[in-house]
């Protein structure tokens, strides 16, 4: 399964500290049918670790799945500074998770040589 971020998520990530291999965990949580919270539309919602520190209080990040294909991380919030997504973010996240999942390998393809979604290294 290939892994993606948009180019957003990858400045949030690396501002946060969060690893490629981080996200990668995520998604392979899922994989396994351990996933935080389920948001409809092949949108997942997770827990992922502080570094040195559990998840619990970590990060929440929100990635589109396209189940044995690809992941696209989306966005990411810290615990401590917002508690869930409201409904206008929800329906944001969604309308590009269904854009996204849509895209046919060429697009993810041209996507990547644009630098509009960078390749998660595992």
């Amino acid at each position: 399964m290939e892994i993606y971020k948009l180019k957003s998520f990858a400045r949030f990530a690396h501002a946060e500290k969060i690893a490629d291999e981080t996200l990668c965990e995520a998604v392979e949580r899922v994989a396994r049918g351990l996933f935080d919270a389920d948001l409809g539309g092949g949108l997942i919602k997770q827990c992922v670790a502080r570094k040195g520190q559990g998840r619990r209080g970590g990060f929440r990040v929100i990635f589109a799945l396209r189940t044995k294909y690809f992941a696209l991380f989306l966005f990411g919030f810290a615990k401590t500074a917002q508690d869930n997504l409201d409904g206008g973010q929800l329906n944001v996240l969604r309308a590009s998770a269904a854009s996204w999942l849509s895209a046919d390998a060429a697009r993810i393809k041209e996507a990547v040589e644009l630098g509009e979604i960078l390749e998660v290294v595992k």
